[in-house]
């Protein structure tokens, strides 16, 4: 049984993308209207929008955007379609960590392999973004479904960063899972990590959960140790951006740490997110780019420095937790097991 969000992240309004300024959150809500293709690439790029899911539909409703924009300059479908892949690639190289933009962004390219006019191809761009963003919700339903199987009753889980319905158009995929674990049992409780530099899990994760009146305690990223030698960790549930055919996971940086400690403790540490994010092109997670973000914002706290001007600075975004840590990955099509290899081939395959 589904808990229904109050939150859609991202939405087709009036040939723009409307969608919740995250930048801004918990001091202040606000939707702005994204109307063209850079501007799409910049709230990519600054994390006005953020989360796999949710910049994979941001995608493709850049795409979608590019189209209106160079309908005026290409009346010939040649022509068009050389420039809308142009802008695909450059949608495509605002975050290369989350496959799910690449995935999103693929997906309205192949449209064009239709014959029809360059109206007909924009009208076909906006449907499949629409629908895509429909899609997204039902999947993260499913996916809390299948997940709150294993929540315990009375369960502490500890999550890390946002995979919320903040980091998708609606529901989540780890607090998806939450979410539903807490339909069945009020019980349950959540600590989320602070996840810093960008602490979505202070800003965010604290702000979705208790909208929806689930028990929420906020720590720091170096305390999730301690709580787990104490026993006070049930299960961890995190979400990803990129998950290898192996089933090694990238997800925002500090999470192969809390998956070093819940392998330790004996804490079940699971993965949730949908099919998109599985790239079954690449062997394992060696071959996941990480994106290396803005030293300030390790530097800075609200624009003040918290530490020595001349300090160096290494700020990866993601880090890549290996498979044997991970106990299952909560997906629309099940819970998938180690072995990953095969269980992922076959998640695919049900998929066909």
């Amino acid at each position: 049984m589904a808990l229904d969000s109050k939150i859609k992240t991202i939405e087709w309004v009036n040939n723009s993308s409307r969608m919740i300024d995250q930048t801004l959150l918990p001091k202040e809500f606000k939707l702005v209207d994204i109307k063209t293709c850079e501007g799409m690439y910049d709230a990519i790029k600054t994390m006005i929008v953020r989360g796999a899911p949710a910049i994979g539909i941001a995608g493709a409703h850049g795409v979608a955007l590019a189209g209106i924009e160079l309908k005026s300059k290409y009346s010939d479908r040649k022509d068009f379609d050389n420039a809308l892949r142009e802008k695909a690639e450059y949608l495509k190289s605002s975050r290369p960590t989350a496959v799910n933009l690449r995935w999103a962004v693929d997906k309205q390219i192949e449209l064009l392999e239709k014959n029809c006019s360059v109206d007909e191809i924009i009208s076909d761009l906006i449907e499949n973004a629409v629908k895509m963003e429909n899609e997204d919700i039902e999947i993260n339903k499913k996916m809390g479904d299948f997940g709150a199987e294993i929540v315990p009753k009375g369960a502490t889980i500890l999550t890390h960063c946002n995979a919320g319905a903040l980091a998708t158009v609606g529901y989540g995929t780890a607090l998806g899972v939450i979410r539903s674990a807490f339909a069945k049992d009020k019980t349950i409780k959540v600590f989320a990590d602070e996840t810093r530099p960008r602490q979505q899990g202070a800003r965010l994760t604290t702000w979705e959960l208790l909208q929806d009146g689930i028990n929420t305690t906020l720590i720091t990223d170096g305390m999730c140790s301690y709580f787990m030698s104490k026993g006070m960790i049930d299960v961890v549930i995190t979400g990803a951006d990129r998950i290898a055919a192996n089933g090694d996971t990238a997800n925002k940086i500090g999470t192969y740490t809390v998956a070093i400690s819940a392998n330790y403790h004996n804490v079940p540490f699971y993965i949730a997110a949908p099919l998109s994010t599985i790239d079954t092109k690449i062997s394992s997670g060696k071959e996941i780019p990480i994106e290396e973000r803005n030293h300030e914002e390790v530097t800075h706290i609200n624009g003040d420095w918290v530490c020595a001007e001349d300090v160096n600075v290494i700020n990866p975004s993601f880090d890549v937790t290996p498979n044997e840590l991970i106990a299952g990955i909560i997906t629309e099509k099940g819970i998938l097991r180690p072995p990953f290899n095969e269980s992922i081939k076959k998640a695919f395959e049900k998929d066909n």
